[in-house]
This record gives structure tokens, sequence and C-alpha cells, in this order.
């Protein structure tokens, strides 16, 4: 009876298996960023996500002091390195965050505050698989991310200075669209390799 019981389990782990295989390899598993995830995808995802980061984020503190230096350098590190996809204040998405696969959050509206400063530092620090969101250890040092996190931290109730540096932040709604210069006729002919279509300047195509 248990020898039955086995060989069934393993049966129907190796249907599954190979049910799950034969999505992927004629592409029933959506690879387009614009198709809604499945129910297991994001639950795995989130599930993975909530355990890693109860493992492995920092349980300390931020080590930095909360000063209007380090919030403003914050500011700045967000305003480079984050807002395309998080927003200024006004909360107003980008394009490209309006077609990330998992939708940034919008901070200036849907902030972090009550997250642990250490679980920030971990995802800005090692990013999150699934999403959008990318690893930023080899673009920023320790220190750079903690200041990250205390901006994050405490954006809902930022010093005047920090402030007016957030506030002062350009609103990102519609931020990468520009408006196409009407062409000239036969257009067509103008979209070759190494041809500028709006200047029809010639230049090398990349090697």
């Amino acid at each position: 009876m248990i020898r039955i019981m086995v060989a069934g389990g393993l049966a129907a782990l190796m249907l599954c298996a190979t049910a799950a295989l034969i999505a992927v390899r004629f592409g029933l598993v959506p690879a387009n960023a614009d198709a809604k995830p499945s129910r297991l995808e994001r639950w795995a995802a989130s599930t993975s996500l909530r355990a890693t980061v109860a493992r492995e984020a920092p349980k300390e503190p931020d080590p930095l002091s909360v000063s209007d230096t380090n919030l403003e350098a914050g500011v700045k590190l967000y305003a480079d390195n984050c807002m395309v996809c998080h927003g200024a204040s006004d909360g107003q998405a980008s394009n490209i965050a309006l077609g990330l696969y998992q939708h940034a959050p919008q901070f200036g509206k849907h902030g972090v505050e009550d997250d642990p400063e250490g679980e920030s530092y971990w995802k800005i620090d090692h990013g999150i698989r699934l999403t959008g969101m990318p690893s930023f250890a080899k673009a920023l040092d320790e220190t750079q991310i903690w200041q990250l996190a205390m901006f994050l931290k405490h954006m809902d109730a930022l010093p005047p200075g920090p402030q007016a540096a957030w506030k002062k932040l350009p609103s990102q709604g519609g931020a990468v669209s520009r408006k196409i210069p009407k062409l000239p006729a036969r257009t067509s002919a103008l979209w070759e390799p190494g041809r500028d279509p709006i200047s029809s300047t010639s230049r090398s195509a990349p090697k």
C-alpha cells in the first residue's frame, strides 16, 4: 500500500514537472511585461520576499545619525537613482513606472515609513527578483544606502531643509514621454540602419 502511494506521488510530481516544462517550452508562460502575473507567481514572489527579508535584512538600527546633512544626501541619492520609478513628492508615475511588470509604488502617495530601515536597506542593496527593482550594491556604498533608507523612513516628517529639497524635485508624471517631430514624406525610406529618422543624418551603425 505504501509503495503504491509513493509511486503515485512520484508519478504526480513527474506529471506536474512535465506539464511545467511543456508550458515553458511552448511559450504558455507569459514572458511579456504587460501580462498580469498569476496568483501562483504573486504568492511565490511575495512569500519568498517576506521570508528572505526576515532572514537577511539588518536588524540593527541605521548607524547614521538623523541629521539634515544625511537626509538631504538621501534626497539627492533618491533623485539620482530612484525617482524615475518611484516618483517625486506629487506621487505622479513616470512612463517607465507605468510600464513596469510590477508597478513601482509611488512614494509621494504610498511611502514606506512603516518599514524598518534594515528592510529598506536590504531591498536597495540587493534588489527584488521578479520586479524592476535593481540591486544598487555595485553603484552605492554602505553609507549611501543607509542615507537612502533614512530618507525613506522619515519621508513623512522631514525637517524644513530636507523637506524643501524633497518638494523641489520635479514631477515624474509623463517625464519620459516626448513630442515626436513630424517626419518628412516617405519616412519608410529614412528608417535604415545607421540613419537618424528625424534629421536624416547618416551615422555609422554600432558594431
